[in-house]
């Protein structure tokens, strides 16, 4: 299907079942975190699969492609992403399974029934008010900074659409894994599953992936590290792998 780009648009292709995404580099693309959380992220080809703050679609298009899902909603609350995201979803011929909503992440119980996802995923803001320089671009500042939703909010609607027993997977930093923990244990998400991402193997982390499982029992599971680069420009092979290369 032919999809006609706006201004400053391209199509990036996603090594997965042939699939493609519109982005627009002047406003914000997805990252290397994305990829990440949907090679740690499991789901079942039956699975309805939710996805807080889903930008241009990434997430949502990979879990599909990798794990199949009866269903995969996206909710987005800029418009512009948002569009983006549908047209890649009907430029992948996927609309029949894959739907693009667009609404706050802190009324998303408002937008679909409690307890009605077996999975949800979410790569949220993951800077607060005094953690380094906003962008000047309005669309990279609210997709880098709790602006428009907090981790807390992202961790309540979860913990309300969320399925008893069903699975949360995010990807965040670090420097903020005490207060993720402890917001997830007040919602009753209970952490089961953890890996840290490392640029190099003598490198500090950089990112952390969270499993947590709503009303699991206590025991979690930290993964072997994960290293992005054996040498600058040249990926780990579990990197390659995830990536589809």
């Amino acid at each position: 299907m032919e999809i006609k780009l706006k201004e400053n648009e391209r199509l990036d292709e996603l090594q997965r079942n042939g699939y493609r995404i519109i982005q627009n580099p002047n406003k914000f693309c997805f990252g290397m975190d994305a990829v990440l959380l949907t090679g740690f992220a499991h789901a079942e080809a039956d699975d309805r699969l939710l996805d807080l703050g889903t930008g241009t679609g990434i997430i949502p298009l990979l879990m599909e492609a990798k794990y199949g899902c009866a269903h995969l909603v996206g909710l987005e609350i800029q418009k512009e992403s948002a569009d983006m995201a549908v047209r890649s979803v009907a430029l992948n011929g996927l609309t029949d399974k894959i739907e693009i909503v667009v609404g706050d992440i802190k009324e998303a119980d408002h937008f679909f029934p409690s307890a009605s996802f077996d999975c949800i995923t979410c790569n949220p803001p993951y800077m607060i008010g005094q953690h380094g320089a906003a962008s000047p671009n309005m669309q990279k500042a609210i997709a880098r900074h709790e602006i428009l939703c907090t981790f807390e909010d992202v961790a309540a609607q979860t913990a309300r659409l969320l399925k008893p027993g069903g699975h949360f997977f995010l990807v965040h930093r670090p420097f903020r894994l005490a207060e993720i923990m402890v917001t997830l244990a007040r919602h009753r998400l209970e952490p089961k599953r953890m890996q840290l991402v490392y640029p190099y193997a003598d490198r500090e982390p950089n990112m952390v992936l969270l499993e947590a499982v709503r009303g699991g029992r206590p025991r979690m599971k930290v993964e072997k590290p994960l290293v992005i680069f054996r040498e600058p420009g040249v990926y780990m092979s579990e990197i390659r792998e995830i990536y589809g290369y």
